[in-house]
């Protein structure tokens, strides 16, 4: 690899970037570091080349097709064989197929592949529009303008969350394929179900070349235990032909939480003339999946049906995991996936500003079982809709559609994000021409669900996220189909906002908080640790954002004591915030059907929304994710002095259990105590039991007390929760000295941390390790204190209970200040 106009040759690794290659030859600082990223950024007004030779054999020009396979080109691309032009390529979505048999030789070949700057190409585009009905004059809160104009993912231009580093390259595999005779060019599924017993057709598209005498396809159908049914189609005569597999007793797929997610193997070998010629493998699991928009009492609802089922969707989205994209890999993404499983997840929407995920990403959500909302990739922009703009866009979707759609885990295809949204509340978008406007409802409500239709019949498609049902009819509208809800954070309201609204199904809500100091430090040095350095200014990307953080600290809590304390209280803002919200609407089940909060994850080491850092590590909103998204538990619904306990069930079994409810003194005084059984039926959210503590309030000074409850369900008891009555300023905390204990107790060690006061928002964190401890911020209620684990997977094989004792640090709400 080399920059354009450089005579100095670097090795790259492909599938791979830029970046990645500077980096790996030490030609760049990391642009994570500091505010590297502006000079980093830069690098990308060059134009960057790629070569390599390679060996063709004799045999392979014995076959009938011969072609260059390209599943990722990053993005501008111009392809040269033999130092001849072969194409160009302009869609970093697409899998580019080119028939190079006239341009290869017999022994070495040589390819060159060299990458157009995308931001003198988006300044260039940006000025041909000026002056007319395609003039655009908006890009989103962080991006670079003129990221419309190119189909590449939006993020890498910056977003209020993400760096400007649009990185360019061969970014997924790259390989010659050869065919002889014919190949399946086409495999669709559709799944009939009927009662103990599933019906498979199978639509084959066949390409064939030359002459044939005889075509057949030979079907097989693995099951999950190992046994296998085939099916045959003799003399293949015509490109399309279905075949039909009968499944008797089917092993259904169901989300994490409601089943298990069996999955079936199915194979097709194609043969010409007695020789297979072309296979063709995917996983499949069986399951209906529907999206019901059905009228109701409220409106209509919103909510995926899955087997029958009504699904209460729980959640977040998904950014893409790096800003380079070389480093993601299946490793990284299967933990990440296993941490949603960890924390109660059965869903995760796919933002349109990103990149239609990897192979293995869908793979691993049809392995742990969680449902996927699949944007296309358009997000927060407006797009011109040239011819060439459409015939690109079509095949982007068509081949990402076909790629993606067999997945057990697809629930639904979504538009795009929040453009609706935008032509009709935002004033620097609905200020464009009615010509673009136009050009928006031709694109995704007529093009692209044609696309969807044809490729993917059996998946629902949903013009945009929020949509009520499209053409711009009210599409944040609280009672039909879904809502991005952002007046906590953005609005300055209070967490008690998220009661006044009953949505359908709430895709977007969130609140941003500060990473923990040990990913801080890996951008800063000492003096940069201030949240208004330039540095730290550099790693947040929503321009008031610190000042909002500061604002709701206000709003909550004492000013934190120090940097430390500061970082430590924003992730109690966080998880507070969207525990009001998520809890909200599981009490109100039925009325509202999924809550997906934004964000997962983090692309570099910034301030952000995300629950889980650049890094791996859980903030304390994942951490509350796993209490409030546990799918059979109970919340607490204050109103002043007024508690109202709900059980909560998104299981299909009815579960029995016991609520103890305690009013206590900040030394542990028990003033009032009450155990109430409960019985919950299955998929519902029932109130189970009210209590009135004005009365001790008034005695013992709301300051002075709070509510602690524990459930146990089927016998097994949760940590307890705890709420005060006054806010947490005002609160009269008392300085904790903690006692900790460890037990070795073989694959886990137990630990317990008591406290001579009550505590709250209790954190667990060790300086050489990041381990995930079965609960944390979590309260001490009692002088028994609180009882935690800790897989022995997470530390080196010489850790024993003493020193992981010595390496833990506690730190509550009282020490913040």
């Amino acid at each position: 690899m080399r920059q354009a106009d450089s005579e100095e040759w670097i090795p790259a690794r492909v599938p791979g970037s830029v970046l990645a290659d500077l980096l790996n030859n030490k030609r760049i600082d990391d642009p994570f570091w500091r505010t590297n990223e502006y000079a980093a950024r830069d690098l990308f007004y060059n134009d960057f080349e790629y070569r390599t030779n390679f060996t063709v054999s004799d045999d392979l020009f014995t076959f009938d097709r011969l072609e260059l396979v390209c599943e990722g080109l990053d993005t501008l691309a111009e392809i040269r064989i033999n130092d001849k032009f072969l194409a160009k390529a302009d869609n970093m979505f697409r899998t580019w197929r080119f028939d190079i048999k006239s341009y290869l030789v017999p022994g070495e070949n040589n390819i060159t592949i060299i990458f157009s700057s995308p931001l003198v190409f988006m300044e260039n585009a940006l000025k041909a529009v000026k002056g007319t009905l395609n003039e655009v004059n908006y890009s989103a809160v962080g991006a670079i303008p003129g990221n419309n104009f190119i189909r590449k993912a939006h993020c890498m231009f910056g977003w209020d969350w993400g760096p400007q580093l649009p990185d360019a390259g061969i970014w997924r595999d790259i390989y010659l394929e050869a065919f002889n005779s014919a190949r399946i060019s086409d495999v669709l599924i559709t799944q009939c179900h009927k009662e103990n017993e599933v019906e498979l057709e199978i639509n084959l598209s066949i390409e064939k070349f030359g002459n044939l005498n005889s075509c057949k396809g030979v079907i097989e159908l693995t099951y999950p235990g190992g046994s296998v049914q085939k099916t045959e189609i003799t003399d293949i005569l015509t490109d399309k032909v279905k075949a039909y597999i009968n499944i008797k007793n089917p092993q259904l797929w169901w989300p994490n939480g409601y089943g298990e997610q069996p999955l079936y193997k199915l194979s097709v070998m194609l043969y010409a003339d007695g020789q297979v010629c072309d296979t063709w493998s995917k996983r499949i699991g069986l399951r209906t999946i529907k999206v019901s928009t059905e009228k109701d009492q409220w409106g209509n609802e919103f909510c995926f049906v899955v087997n029958g089922v009504k699904i209460f969707a729980m959640g977040a989205n998904y950014i893409p995991q790096d800003s380079i994209l070389s480093r993601v890999s299946r490793e990284g993404t299967e933990k990440l996936i296993q941490n949603c499983v960890q924390a109660n997840f059965n869903c995760l929407r796919i933002w349109g500003g990103g990149y239609y995920p990897e192979d293995y990403f869908f793979d691993l959500c049809d392995e742990y079982g969680l449902l996927i909302w699949q944007d296309l990739m358009f997000a927060c922009n407006i797009y011109v809709l040239t011819p060439e703009f459409e015939e690109n866009i079509i095949a982007e979707v068509r081949d990402n559609v076909r790629r993606i759609r067999h997945h057990a885990c697809l629930a639904l295809w979504c538009g795009n994000n929040e453009m609706e949204m935008g032509w009709v509340e935002w004033e620097d978008v609905y200020r464009h021409s009615l010509k673009l406007k136009a050009d928006y409802i031709k694109q995704f409500e007529y093009i692209l669900p044609k696309v969807i239709k044809e490729c993917d019949p059996n998946t629902f498609y949903w013009p945009a996220s929020p949509s009520s049902t499209g053409s711009f009819d009210k599409p944040n509208d609280e009672n039909r189909g879904d809502v991005h809800y952002w007046d906590v954070w953005h609005g300055l309201k209070p967490f008690t906002d998220y009661r006044k609204y009953y949505f359908r199904f709430c895709s977007e809500f969130g609140f941003q908080s500060f990473p923990g100091l040990k990913t801080i430090e890996s951008f800063t040095l000492p003096q940069d640790r201030n949240i208004f350095s330039r540095v730290m200014e550099s790693h947040q990307k929503n321009g008031s954002a610190n000042g909002r953080i500061l604002f709701y600290i206000s709003d909550y809590y004492l000013y934190p004591k120090d940097f430390r304390a500061l970082i430590y209280i924003s992730q109690v803002l966080q998880a507070e915030a969207i525990r009001y919200g998520v809890e909200h609407w599981r009490c109100n089940r039925g009325r509202c059907m999924g809550a997906i909060y934004w964000q997962l994850n983090d692309c570099w080491p910034v301030a952000s929304w995300s629950s889980i850092d650049y890094f791996g590590r859980w903030k304390a909103l994942h951490y509350a994710a796993r209490r409030f998204f546990k799918r059979q538990t109970v919340f607490l619904r204050q109103d002043e002095k007024k508690l109202t306990w709900y059980a909560v069930n998104e299981t299909q079994s009815q579960w029995h259990g016991t609520l103890n409810i305690c009013i206590r003194k900040t030394d542990f005084t028990l003033l009032r105590e009450k155990t109430v059984k409960i019985s919950c039926p299955p998929l519902s959210s029932v109130p189970v039991e009210v209590m009135d503590c004005a009365d001790l309030c008034e005695i013992y000074g709301e300051e002075n007390i709070y509510a602690s409850y524990t459930t146990a369900i089927e016998g097994v008891e949760e940590t307890a929760k705890c709420a005060l009555f006054v806010r947490p300023k005002h609160f009269s905390f008392q300085k904790p000295q903690y006692e900790l204990s460890v037990k070795d107790s073989g694959e886990i060690f137990e630990i317990n941390i008591k406290s001579n006061t009550f505590c709250d928002y209790v954190e667990l964190t060790m300086d050489d390790e990041d381990p995930v401890f079965s609960d944390n911020y979590i309260c001490i209620t009692s002088e028994e204190g609180v009882s935690v684990t800790v897989s022995k997977k997470y530390f080196r094989e010489d850790m024993d209970a003493e020193k992981l004792k010595q390496s833990i640090k506690v730190y509550s709400i009282a020490d913040s200040y």
